[in-house]
């Protein structure tokens, strides 16, 4: 279907038009190293794709932080500096977690907190996680960081970015995660190796101790500062980074399935009859609509004209049921993955921390942000494993 596609771009555009997806428009910027040319995807925490994190995981491309998200970024985490140096008492800033939300920590104390808190919580089990999936659940939490509500620091923030750029990937088992609060197993796991703990793996290195990896491509060990642990740790990346690729996955699938549709009505010598304008108007689900105009284009066109659309030719009464009601098979799967990449591009792109800085009204809300049952959800909806 790749090497079809690009022949043909009406094709592309029957597949993304008709309300059939929300495309979001990646940020590209171009930096020359020497004769080489490096793919930057500028990250600001509200407008990554299902297609670019995909993308992401094939270390292809460099992540850069967007400018106006450093300052949100920064502005948050001197809010975090202000109520530690005042004393304030505020969840998960200068308080235990969980059953200990009561518990008052002292102010030599609260980095402590902090790295016990990575420590705990990084008890996945199982294989590690594939290096592209690594990179695209690094990604996903660097981009919720980039919105500024987590009271992470810039320096932290920037000391991810520039693991991602260098393809230094913590260990992350593929099992250990806790949906209803949030992938905190995996996120830890993350943040363990970033912290120089554990084993990270790197294409220059093989998997050898986080230390050793992080000095061979002169990066340092993350240290954290009150809340920084738990702002490393809170939300849905995990959910959402299976979630984005197991859409990318389907959408290929269905591509294909088109293609083999319109291919074997092409070999029966049918008629693209069945796949009228009028007729998927009658009935205007998005995902038929798109389909049959998919197939009226792979069948003929002004590049590739076509004997199924001269009735003059056709020597049937109708064609069989199953190539008919193609629009109709196909274009409810496509209308799951449009749900669906709705449901994971929202999750992808939202602030997930508990608790929020919301530095432009100068406070810190515990909520509920955390949970993953939207992305759990929307793929139990879909059936679809990555």
């Amino acid at each position: 279907v790749n090497s079809y596609l690009p022949h043909t771009p009406s094709v592309i555009s029957c597949a993304y038009d008709a309300s059939l997806t929300h495309r979001t428009t990646i940020t590209m910027a171009h930096k020359s190293q020497g004769n080489s040319e490096s793919n930057f995807l500028v990250v600001n925490g509200s407008s990554l794709t299902t297609e670019s994190v995909f993308e992401l995981g094939s270390g292809r491309l460099k992540l850069k932080l967007d400018p106006e998200s450093a300052k949100r970024v920064d502005s948050a985490r001197k809010q975090v500096e202000d109520i530690v140096e005042k004393g304030k008492v505020v969840y998960g800033i200068s308080t235990g977690f969980g059953n200990f939300a009561r518990t008052i920590i002292s102010s030599e104390k609260l980095n402590e907190l902090q790295y016990n808190l990575i420590s705990s919580h990084a008890a996945g089990v199982g294989e590690p996680l594939p290096p592209e999936r690594t990179r695209r659940l690094l990604a996903l939490r660097i981009n919720v960081l980039a919105k500024g509500y987590s009271g992470i620091s810039l320096k932290v923030l920037e000391q991810y970015i520039d693991a991602f750029n260098a393809s230094c990937l913590p260990y992350v088992p593929e099992k250990g995660t806790v949906g209803a609060s949030g992938d905190l197993a995996p996120l830890a796991h993350l943040a363990y190796g970033m912290m120089g703990k554990g084993r990270v793996w790197s294409p220059e290195t093989g998997w050898k101790s986080a230390e050793e990896v992080l000095r061979h491509h002169n990066l340092t060990p993350i240290q954290l500062g009150p809340k920084e642990g738990l702002s490393l740790i809170n939300g849905t990346q995990f959910i959402a980074a299976l979630g984005a690729e197991a859409i990318e996955r389907a959408k290929r699938i269905a591509f294909q399935a088109d293609v083999v549709g319109a291919l074997t009505l092409e070999s029966l010598k049918g008629t693209n009859r069945a796949y009228d304008r009028d007729v998927h108007r009658a009935k205007p689900h998005p995902g038929q609509m798109a389909v049959a105009a998919r197939f009226r284009a792979l069948l003929h066109n002004d590049l590739y004209p076509s004997e199924v659309a001269d009735p003059s030719q056709y020597d049937g009464v109708q064609d069989a049921y199953s190539l008919r009601c193609c629009p109709q098979v196909h274009g409810v799967f496509w209308d799951t993955v449009d749900f669906v990449q709705r449901i994971i591009t929202t999750e992808m792109n939202s602030a997930t921390d508990n608790p929020l800085v919301i530095a432009s009204r100068g406070e810190v809300i515990s909520a509920g942000n955390f949970h993953g049952e939207y992305p759990a959800k929307a793929r139990l909806f879909g059936c679809w494993r990555s």
